[in-house]
């Protein structure tokens, strides 16, 4: 995304709607008639889908489960579970069931029962559900990024947090790992694939978790697109005009001190690109090959000469 894109209510709003839709492909297209829960409320709503042998919409169910769910939530924590919430998640509910047809008149949209669908699920399930934690976690990676949210398990682990001190990953894990199993028990006793045991299907579920999981990462920390470097060496200066020269980067003295020795020293940092980190470590060992250099990796830049990430 381009630095002309700023953070507005406007703007939020269009990109958690942008997510939802994202989130609403991965599950209703992908996940649903594959048996591969995504865990959460999407994954409970799922589970009772298959009970009622698929005569519960998928979405109506997730928008039912997360009222009772945002209204403790904004009982328990506030304002900070309020419009954005309940817009994140009636807008993947409403696409979830739009996307599979559920709706009077538009059962022809149906893109669940596609041609290319079907055939992924029949002859190429692993990317079908590779897809499926693509969209899902892409969608909810942008939803998080522009301050919404999708309820469900996320206010659940809020609260907890709140109210016993749980930490808010190990809660949404265990509730996610409880509703995968309860799907998988479902889909066992319901004998609702008997082409894929239904442990297998859980499996999948978990490896779908692991990576929409890392893709909500993505979204939010960006790839690492940058690195850091502080180098502390006995001749700061050579080494910082040779990164302004040779890399065209800034270089920063900080004022350090080496206890070893009790000596006043400067510490050179610099930012550079990914590209870039290998020439900057051979410029390094050329003027000193004693310097002691430490590298870290970047998530975000602000500043010339750098990208913006949204």
């Amino acid at each position: 995304m381009g630095r002309w894109l700023k953070h507005s209510p406007f703007t939020d709003y269009l990109f958690i709607t942008f997510g939802g839709i994202l989130m609403a492909l991965g599950i209703g297209v992908f996940l649903v008639d594959a048996r591969v829960v995504p865990g959460g409320v999407s994954g409970l709503s799922m589970a009772f889908h298959y009970l009622s042998g698929g005569k519960l919409p998928v979405g109506v169910l997730i928008w039912f489960l997360n009222i009772p769910l945002y209204i403790w939530g904004v009982k328990e924590l506030g304002a900070r579970f309020g419009a954005r919430t309940f817009y994140g998640f009636t807008v993947s509910s409403l696409f979830i069931d739009l996307f599979r047809g559920e709706f009077p008149g538009v059962s022809y949209v149906g893109l669940n029962q596609s041609a290319s669908i079907v055939h992924l699920r029949q002859n190429d399930f692993l990317f079908l559900v590779l897809l499926g934690a693509f969209f899902l976690g892409i969608g909810l990676g942008i939803i998080f990024k522009f301050k919404g949210s999708t309820g469900g398990s996320d206010i659940v682990a809020a609260i907890f947090q709140k109210r016993y001190g749980t930490k808010p990953g190990m809660a949404i894990m265990m509730i996610d790992f409880f509703v995968i199993v309860f799907a998988g028990i479902i889909i066992q006793l319901k004998q609702l694939s008997p082409e894929k045991p239904a442990m297998s299907l859980t499996l999948y579920a978990f490896f779908l978790l692991f990576i929409s999981s890392r893709l909500i990462d993505v979204v939010l920390d960006g790839f690492d697109y940058a690195r850091s470097a502080i180098i502390i060496s006995e001749k700061n200066e050579k080494i910082a005009k040779a990164i302004m020269d040779r890399l065209s980067r800034g270089a920063t003295a900080l004022k350090g001190k080496g206890l070893y020795k009790n000596i006043d020293r400067d510490v050179i940092f610099t930012v550079v690109s990914r590209k870039e980190i290998t020439l900057l470590t051979e410029l390094i060992e050329e003027i000193d090959p004693s310097a002691f250099v430490i590298i870290n990796t970047v998530h975000e830049v602000l500043g010339e000469g750098f990208r913006r990430r949204i």
